[in-house]
């Protein structure tokens, strides 16, 4: 899975998050990624990111540029 490899993100790529308050609709939000947020090379549920809006959530899709 793509989206639970650090090394597979980076600042500008669009991506689909799950907010922290959406976890349990499982709700996507679309966005562009600012900085990574988790610090290990990888999470079993997605690596950590914060969007240019500042929202903060973690990485579900990675979308194509």
């Amino acid at each position: 899975m793509m989206h639970r490899q650090r090394s597979n993100i980076r600042p500008g790529l669009p991506v689909n998050v799950i907010l922290k308050a959406d976890q349990r609709t499982g709700k996507k939000t679309k966005g562009v990624v600012k900085n990574i947020l988790t610090k290990s090379p990888n999470h079993p549920h997605g690596i950590k990111v914060r969007l240019e809006d500042g929202q903060v959530g973690r990485v579900i899709d990675i979308l194509s540029e």
